[in-house]
């Protein structure tokens, strides 16, 4: 009876493991239209993990960074600096 319970257990634990998998997929990353449809949900842009504002100014450094949505938006960054749409 304990081996039968215990290969139950294992079975059920398995196959969670397979069906937990299946539902975790990443989510794609949203492409937005233009700066200003970017700009009402990342105020300030968006740029990659490490990315630098070129500016002569003040250079922007409250942008979101992440390197998936920045890929998704790079037609977006005309100074091609790694973040864009920034404002400040």
């Amino acid at each position: 009876m304990k081996n039968t319970v215990t290969s139950a257990l294992v079975a059920l634990a398995a196959a969670g493991v397979v069906l937990g998998g299946a539902g975790a997929a990443k989510a794609k990353a949203k492409s937005f239209q233009n700066c200003t449809a970017m700009h009402k949900v990342y105020k300030h842009g968006v740029g990659k993990v490490g990315a630098r504002d070129h500016t002569s100014g003040t250079p922007v450094t409250t942008f979101k960074r992440s390197n998936a949505l920045y890929k998704a938006n790079a037609n977006s960054d005309r100074d091609h600096d790694g973040i864009a749409c920034e404002q400040r």
